[in-house]
């Protein structure tokens, strides 16, 4: 992969470059300035790299496919907070596996404490193009090393976290002690991730996603789905505190640009493939 970029890291440069072609093209779903700019400035490193995913994204071969899917899905994800910050102003968000995304200054009210979370080699690249201040912080940390809690937990909340991309590449156990952790940690925290139907994580099924990943993204053999779940619910057998609020997927959307595909929303295993899901902890 990417010298000094890891293969799950690399996935925060497609949707960094997703945001910057959304931006450039006709009727933008996000308009993103910010992306734009780091996209332009990145070119001048990636053009000097020969591997095939520097190449797609330099030339912004990306598949329009994706690039509205993330354009989307961000979108919903700044919506997200934003109805947390409806209701309160002076809450605290936490991005977890944040990337280069910009979505603090897209959705900051003057009040809100933000927490932008990801691994020390991407967090080093987004200190170049943001600046930390009293309501904006970046921690670079590995999301399963609980040692960032403590920072975060200096504040009295309301808490929001986001998991948007991330749920997935993670072991399932994992995924399950981070809940559970966030829950205790955080009572009466919102948690609003991304994840993957457990359907497509069986022995065949698994091969056709790390080959798409591989083959269409010219991401790295260990940027694998590990890990999912079949009901929105499912989350509920964990704990007894946990409770569903809502779920979303880009089906969901009244996006022009996704044309028949908004037809999916009314078949329940295809709206489901990798959807988003609301919940109260605790």
């Amino acid at each position: 992969m990417l010298a000094g970029i890891g293969d799950v890291a690399a996935t925060s440069l497609i949707t960094l470059y997703c945001h910057a072609i959304d931006t450039r093209s006709d009727n933008p779903i996000l308009a993103d300035a910010k992306s734009v700019e780091i996209a332009a400035a990145l070119d001048r490193m990636l053009a000097r790299s020969e591997e095939p995913l520097a190449r797609t994204l330099v030339s912004r071969t990306l598949d329009k496919s994706i690039v509205i899917h993330i354009a989307i899905r961000a979108k919903k994800y700044d919506e997200y907070v934003r109805d947390f910050l409806s209701r309160y102003p002076d809450g605290v968000v936490v991005n977890i596996g944040c990337g280069l995304d910009s979505r603090f200054l897209r959705i900051d009210n003057g009040r809100v404490v933000f927490w932008d979370l990801d691994l020390p080699e991407i967090i080093a690249i987004k200190k170049d193009f943001f600046t930390e201040n009293d309501r904006y912080h970046l921690v670079a940390s590995s999301v399963l090393d609980y040692g960032w809690m403590a920072q975060v937990r200096r504040h009295k909340g309301p808490f929001l976290f986001m998991a948007e991309g991330v749920f997935m590449y993670l072991d399932g156990e994992d995924v399950r002690s981070l809940v559970l952790e966030l829950k205790k940690t955080f009572p009466g925290s919102e948690l609003v991730c991304e994840v993957e139907n457990s359907f497509w994580l069986g022995p065949l099924t698994k091969k056709m996603v790390s080959y798409k990943l591989q083959r269409q993204f010219h991401l790295g053999e260990g940027a694998l789905f590990r890990s999912g779940i079949r009901d929105s619910r499912e989350m509920e057998q964990w704990d007894s505190g946990i409770r569903f609020l809502d779920d979303w997927s880009y089906f969901d959307s009244d996006e022009q640009k996704l044309g028949l595909l908004r037809l999916f929303r009314h078949i329940g295993w295809l709206r489901k493939t990798q959807w988003t899901v609301h919940y109260r902890l605790g």
